[in-house]
């Protein structure tokens, strides 16, 4: 056995370990029925003549439990405002979108309201009536015609996780389910993944206390899922991944790197001082930079118009 089946066999089982070892998700049951009724839905539009595209967008950073009835856990910086505004843009280019969300981030069509009080947006008039303010009303009302046309034509299907073992294995079952959608499927994969976790197996049932003295703890690395998307879960889908990093003279190295190790269709380098601002997407064909043109403009709408692209030309 040479030395690269021999490190893929130790990847597949390093696969296969994490999952056995995975708590069972308490919601497995409802979110298999929604993917499989917004699947059934989405396939029969496909097999129609609809040139239907359906893409999975990962949003928000995923966090790692210490203990089994978690009071502690290692978090991952990420507000999922990338997410939540790309699920916008490819929804608005044609896209049915499975958005898998980080509990608590941004949400599409309601990206604001993290940074402003929910209150800010309503006020009482003379009657005690709540009203949306002139200056938010036209912002509010369209928000709220696009989310709801967006759900009711089956064009959006959320689906929440917290913990690394829940977005792992969430992610498995809509790969999985998209497989069967062929080239037409995508995954832009922009959640912020944590690379080390605490196996269930080894994690303290209850909380852990200080009076024991300074902690140590053990982490394990979390097996690199993207090949097994690649390979086995969905091998037709055009895939997308990120890499952020805080030091710019590596980031085209690793972002290069991922590209080839991982067999993606594309990686968008960001880094950390700059990243809201500019992004640099990687193509084994070249680089091309994407640069935000003013505050009041999103970055993701030119890099969701570069990608739907590039999907194209790969259905094509």
């Amino acid at each position: 056995m040479d030395s690269r089946n021999g490190s893929e066999t130790s990847q597949e089982s390093d696969v296969k370990s994490f999952f056995r070892s995975a708590p069972p998700l308490q919601n497995g049951d409802l979110i298999s029925a929604n993917l499989r009724q917004f699947v059934d839905r989405n396939s029969r539009r496909l097999e129609s003549g609809d040139p239907i595209k359906v893409v999975c967008v990962t949003s928000g950073g995923t966090t790692v439990p210490l203990e089994q009835r978690c009071v502690r856990y290692i978090d991952n910086f990420s507000s999922g405002y990338r997410g939540a505004a790309s699920t916008e843009y490819f929804i608005k280019a044609g896209y049915s979108v499975i958005f898998l969300y980080r509990r608590g981030s941004c949400q599409p069509y309601c990206r604001y309201l993290l940074e402003d009080s929910f209150l800010d947006f309503f006020e009482l008039n003379e009657e005690s009536m709540i009203q949306v303010p002139e200056s938010h009303a036209t912002v509010v009302k369209t928000a709220i015609k696009d989310y709801h046309k967006a759900v009711e034509e089956g064009l959006l299907l959320k689906i929440s996780f917290t913990t690394i073992f829940e977005y792992l294995q969430i992610l498995k079952m809509v790969a999985t389910s998209m497989s069967c959608f062929g080239q037409h499927g995508m995954f832009y994969l922009c959640a912020a993944v944590s690379d080390f976790y605490v196996p269930w197996e080894s994690m303290a049932k209850h909380k852990i206390q200080s009076a024991g003295g300074p902690l140590d703890m053990r982490l394990n690395q979390v097996p690199k899922m993207l090949s097994v998307l690649r390979k086995e879960w969905a091998p037709s889908a055009f895939c997308i991944s990120f890499k952020l990093e805080t030091d710019p003279d590596i980031l085209l190295q690793k972002a290069d790197m991922a590209l080839k190790k991982y067999q993606m269709h594309v990686v968008v380098a960001n880094e950390l001082a700059t990243y809201k601002d500019e992004v640099i997407v990687v193509t084994a064909g070249g680089k091309t930079t994407v640069r935000r043109h003013g505050k009041d403009q999103d970055l993701e709408e030119q890099l969701i118009d570069l990608l739907v692209k590039e999907h194209k030309e790969y259905i094509g």
